[in-house]
C-alpha cells in the first residue's frame, strides 16, 4: 500500500564516519510521501544536524531495537559492521553502501539473515550506464584524494618532500591516475587545479576520448601494463580509482612495482571499498589511515567521504531520495521495476544473491531476481 512503509535511519558505528543516511529535510519529504520515519538518536550530530531538527521535520527519534522492530526500510551509508550483522531479519530491506564483492563474510551474513540488500553502488544509470548513487561520494573521494596525496608527500609526513604544485622553476610532483572515471576524474580535476603534472591511464574507449577532451593539461595514456609500469615508476602520487559495478578492483599495480616505487612517494587507492586496485593496498581507517610498504605511504581509508560529512550527507540524500520517496510511494519491488536501473542495485533478495560481479568474487551461486 503506498506510503504504508516505515522509514528507519540507524547511526553509523563505524570507525570515525559521520555521515548520516538522511538529512532531515529528506525526513521531511518522506513523510510527506505517507511514511513514518524513525532516526537513532544522535544519527545526524556528525553531519551537523541535532536530533531537534528530525523532530521539527516530523521524525521520531528513536531506539535501534525500535526502529528493528518499527520499520521494513532501513537507510544506511556504510555496510553493517560486526556488531550490526544480527540485527536484520527478512523483515527488512537495506538501502546503504554494501561492496559486498570485498567482504565474503559480509556477503554470507546478509544471506543469512534473509534481509533484501539495495546496494548504492550498483544501482545503475536510466541508460544502463553510470553510477548515479555511487558518484556523489566518488566525486568526494577523489577530491580528496589529491588533498591528501599533497599531506603526505610532505617530509614530515613520510613523503619525498615534494611540494605538489611546486615553485617557480621547480617541476611539480607527478600524479598517476589509474581510471577517469567518476573519482579519478574529479582526484585529476584537482590535481591540475593544484598544479600538478598529471597523468590519467584509462582503457581505450569514449571515456579515453572524453578525458582527452576534458583535460588538455592532462597526459591521457591507454591502460597496457607496460604503460601503467613506466608512469608508476615515474610517480611521487598514485590515485587508484579503478571501478566495475559490483565486482572485485582488478590489481593494476602489483606488489613487485610497489617495491620498486620511489622512496617516499604515496599511493592513495580509492578503490579500496572494492578491495583496491594495487596488490598491497589493505583497509585502513580515519583513526589509523596509512601504512607503509617498504618506502611508499599507502593511504586506504575505506570510508574516505566520512572526513567531510556535512558534504558528503546533503550529497548522498540527494541522491537516493527520489528512490526512497518511490519506496514509500510504490511499496519495494514496484519501485525497484518503476525506475529505470534500480533493479541493478538488488545485491541479495529473499536470501539468494541477485549481483552477478559478487558471486563471480566469492565463487558463490548467482540467481536472477524473480521480477
Amino acid at each position: 500500500m503506498a506510503g504504508s512503509l516505515n522509514v528507519g535511519v540507524l547511526k553509523e558505528i563505524k570507525d570515525n564516519e559521520y555521515r548520516v543516511a538522511l538529512t532531515p529535510e529528506g525526513a521531511k519529504r518522506l513523510k510527506a510521501k505517507g511514511a513514518k520515519v524513525f532516526v537513532e538518536k544522535g544519527a545526524g550530530e556528525g553531519s551537523g544536524f541535532a536530533d531537534k531538527e528530525y523532530i521539527v521535520a516530523g521524525a521520531k527519534i528513536s531506539s535501534v531495537k525500535e526502529i528493528l522492530k518499527e520499520c521494513s526500510l532501513i537507510m544506511k551509508i556504510k555496510e553493517p559492521v560486526k556488531r550490526e550483522l544480527e540485527y536484520f531479519s527478512k523483515k527488512h530491506t537495506l538501502f546503504t553502501y554494501f561492496h559486498f564483492a570485498s567482504g565474503k563474510k559480509l556477503t554470507q551474513a546478509m544471506l543469512k539473515s534473509g534481509a533484501n540488500c539495495i546496494a548504492y553502488e550498483t544501482v545503475s544509470g536510466a541508460d544502463g550506464k553510470g553510477m548515479p548513487l555511487l558518484a556523489p561520494m566518488s566525486r568526494v573521494a577523489g577530491r580528496m584524494s589529491a588533498h591528501i596525496g599533497a599531506y603526505y608527500l610532505a617530509k614530515p609526513n613520510g613523503g619525498r618532500g615534494i611540494l605538489l604544485q611546486g615553485i617557480e622553476g621547480v617541476a611539480p610532483a607527478k600524479v598517476v591516475v589509474l581510471g577517469g572515471g567518476t573519482a579519478g576524474s574529479n582526484a585529476a580535476d584537482v590535481a591540475l587545479g593544484m598544479g600538478g603534472d598529471v597523468t590519467i591511464i584509462q582503457r581505450q574507449g569514449k571515456t579515453f576520448g572524453d578525458l582527452v577532451q576534458k583535460f588538455p593539461k592532462a597526459k591521457i595514456v591507454e591502460s597496457t601494463p607496460e604503460n601503467v609500469e613506466r608512469e608508476v615508476l615515474e610517480a611521487d602520487l598514485v590515485i587508484g580509482s579503478i571501478y566495475v559495478s559490483g565486482e572485485k578492483a582488478k590489481h593494476l599495480v602489483s606488489k613487485k612495482l610497489v617495491k620498486k616505487m620511489k622512496a617516499g612517494s604515496v599511493i592513495v587507492d580509492i578503490a579500496i571499498d572494492q578491495g583496491g586496485c594495487i596488490e598491497t593496498s589493505k583497509p585502513t581507517t580515519h583513526s589509523n589511515p596509512t601504512f607503509k610498504v617498504g618506502e611508499v605511504t599507502h593511504y586506504c581509508v575505506a570510508n574516505m567521504p566520512g572526513a567531510f560529512p556535512r558534504t558528503s550527507t546533503f550529497g548522498i540524500t540527494n541522491a537516493t531520495l527520489p528512490y526512497a520517496e518511490a519506496m514509500v510511494e510504490q511499496g519495494v519491488e514496484k519501485a525497484l521495476n518503476s525506475i529505470p536501473g534500480f533493479k541493478s542495485g538488488v545485491n541479495i533478495w529473499q536470501g539468494k544473491l541477485c549481483n552477478e560481479g559478487v558471486a563471480k568474487a566469492h565463487n558463490m551461486k548467482f540467481e536472477r531476481l524473480p521480477f
